[in-house]
């Protein structure tokens, strides 16, 4: 997979230390303008995984926020078995997001209970998060 590079050996591990627990999140921009990363997200899912329908641990969210700015960006959120994606797009690890107005992108409808359900969640780990 040409777009998923790793530059040392230590950015390897920390991919693949984070990815046990870890979150990753990208920035999609303009809402008007995310349709062609929103497409590229789920070809690349359906080439990763097989489909739209597939494991529900594996699954991208979006959401549109603002942050008080007039437009709104969208928002992508990488499940943690989803990390291959997330490097490929050069996703930032970050911590779950809060279920609150966030939409099933791509991945199984099972993927709401199953990655946000309070029984189901992994411990948290410390991070060194930017946000």
């Amino acid at each position: 997979m040409q777009d998923c590079r790793y530059e040392t050996p230590q950015r390897l591990e920390y991919w693949l230390e984070v990815q046990m627990n870890a979150w990753f999140a990208k920035n999609l921009g303009d809402a008007m303008l995310a349709w062609d990363s929103l497409d590229r997200i789920e070809t690349l899912y359906t080439s990763l995984y097989g489909g739209v329908d597939g494991c529900r641990d594996i699954a991208v969210f979006i959401r549109h926020e603002s942050e008080g700015r007039l437009h709104c960006e969208v928002m992508a959120y990488f499940s943690p078995d989803a990390f291959l994606l997330a490097a490929a797009l050069d996703a930032a690890p970050c911590k779950r997001p809060l279920k609150h107005d966030l939409s099933l992108h791509v991945g199984s409808g099972d993927s709401w209970q199953t990655l946000f359900d309070p029984c189901n969640c992994l411990p948290e780990r410390n991070f060194n998060y930017k946000n």
